[in-house]
């Protein structure tokens, strides 16, 4: 009997010893900010852009049948931390060789709750502007700009432009 006791002691024991170590792993899931920037900073490419009028879309126009080669391959590089740097870097085809590889620094803001992102696209205009996020992925960004935004008493146009995560 007492062999018994000493048995079921231990086997208690260790249950409850294994039950204690065990850690339970929860997920932490991507943020639009961690998305967009990464864990320091995180470089898009211009892909595509497609504009939509009157909510009829024209069929994706490529960035490079949109822009000249030289700034087509240019990058769009969000950095993470508190002053959210915003930078437009030459790609690898430079317009004029003198370029600086930064040519413009700006911030750029989340507003979560509206799912919108505040930066320049000079494709379109050389202001910062609210664009919405229509899919963030960590190698995938849509966003669009409606019209009514640069002038709310124009045409019901919007552009969605995508941009694609870059692997420099």
């Amino acid at each position: 009997m007492k062999k018994i006791f000493v048995y079921s002691l231990f086997f208690v024991g260790f249950v409850i010893f294994a039950s204690g170590c065990s850690e339970k792993i929860e997920p932490t899931p991507l943020t639009y900010t961690k998305l967009l920037t990464g864990d320091t900073k995180k470089a898009w490419l211009f892909s595509s852009i497609i504009v939509i009028d009157d909510g009829v879309a024209d069929p994706p126009l490529a960035a490079r049948d949109v822009i000249p080669p030289c700034f087509a391959d240019d990058q769009y590089v969000f950095h993470a931390g508190s002053e959210r740097k915003f930078e437009l870097t030459e790609g690898s085809t430079k317009c004029d060789p003198r370029d600086p590889d930064v040519y413009y620094t700006d911030s750029w803001t989340l507003i979560n709750a509206n799912a919108q992102l505040e930066f320049v696209f000079p494709v379109l205009t050389g202001q910062q502007l609210p664009y919405t996020i229509k899919t963030l992925t960590a190698n995938t960004l849509v966003v669009e700009l409606y019209q009514d935004v640069l002038d709310p008493t124009g045409p019901k146009i919007s552009y969605r432009i995508t941009f694609v995560a870059s692997l420099k």
